[in-house]
């Protein structure tokens, strides 16, 4: 998916520890019906590149 996408760019630039994967801002002015979807994805996706990295 995208946010996969755009975390294994920026995976690909940095060292291992100086990568964090954050919520942009815009979060306050959402509703929760919004919110919760967009960081439950953005959540899935960063441990499914985590758990990747850490079996290669």
């Amino acid at each position: 998916g995208e946010i996969s996408n755009l975390i294994m760019l920026a995976r690909d630039r940095l060292l291992d520890g100086q990568l964090w994967v954050n919520p942009d801002c815009g979060l306050k002015t959402r509703r929760w019906e919004e919110v919760r979807p967009a960081l439950a994805n953005m959540v899935a996706a960063a441990r499914a590149i985590r758990e990747k990295a850490q079996t290669a």
